[in-house]
């Protein structure tokens, strides 16, 4: 692991301009990414992308939040916020890797689900809650990894899976330490302090038991290295991928259940 940082000084990096996207990764780890679109019910979400790829030669699903490399590709993607068809998507290509027995990766990078009228209205919170409630008993093998940023129910609706990682410098939260300090001190200017507190970088998530791994990133981030980094996370699902597929699906979702259960529980 690099030099140890504060919540902060991560924060810095996963905004940094130039920070590799989902977009940047798919080339270089898998072969044959053919997309897909649509929930089949309202539309295609620019903000979620997903399709069947290869993995050393095994297919796989890719389930994706997709980050913009400058202002026009962030307002292509709604600057990574999913709409509720963007979820109903991801859960449409989840169930089709199920049917055929395709493991599941989903790439998480989202400051959160979407907040407008319009998202509320296509039934924004019945659209996570399904994602998590139908993620925990999919009968395939489901692994995550943390690319950047994760705010709230927008990202863990593709975070329940048999085994989290996280990219070194990542996050992952209950929401923008912006929203934190807002809501517990009235005051938005003290988001560096609430950064601090909130227990939102990959070793306090590797230890409290909401993450599983940390992979690691070239010094000063990943936008320093796109080679290296691509090697990390393919170096990680090539053993992960193999291993999970090995496992009795029941044991596997019996696993996963217990995963999430002890989630919260601390001895002092």
């Amino acid at each position: 692991m690099s030099e140890k940082k504060t919540a902060w000084e991560r924060m810095q990096l996963v905004h940094t301009s130039g920070r590799p996207t989902v977009r940047d990764y798919i080339p270089l780890i898998f072969t044959d990414f053919y997309e897909m679109h649509g929930d089949r019910f309202y539309g295609d979400d620019k903000a979620v992308m997903g399709g069947i790829a290869r993995l050393d030669g095994r297919p796989v699903t890719i389930i994706a939040q997709v980050k913009g490399r400058d202002l026009n590709e962030n307002k292509a993607c709604n600057f990574a916020m999913p709409h509720p068809e963007g979820y109903r998507k991801a859960l449409r290509l989840a169930k089709q890797a199920e049917k055929f027995h395709r493991p599941v990766i989903c790439f998480i990078d989202t400051p959160g689900a979407f907040c407008g009228i319009a998202a509320e209205e296509r039934g924004m919170g019945e659209a996570i809650a399904k994602n998590i409630s139908e993620f925990m008993t999919l009968r395939t093998p489901v692994v995550s990894i943390i690319l950047g940023e994760a705010g709230s129910g927008g990202a863990l609706a593709l975070g329940v899976c048999d085994e989290l990682a996280m990219l070194e410098n990542a996050q992952y939260s209950i929401l923008s330490p912006r929203g934190f300090a807002s809501i517990l001190w009235k005051d938005a200017s003290r988001e560096k302090e609430a950064s601090e507190i909130m227990r939102i970088n990959a070793e306090d998530m590797v230890r409290l038991g909401v993450a599983e791994a940390i992979i690691e990133e070239p010094l000063g981030g990943a936008h320093n290295d796109l080679d290296k980094i691509s090697e990390n996370i393919k170096e990680y699902l090539s053993q992960k991928i193999p291993e999970k597929c090995q496992k009795d699906i029941d044991v596997l979702l019996k696993e996963r259940y217990t995963k999430f259960r002890k989630i919260g529980e601390f001895i002092e």
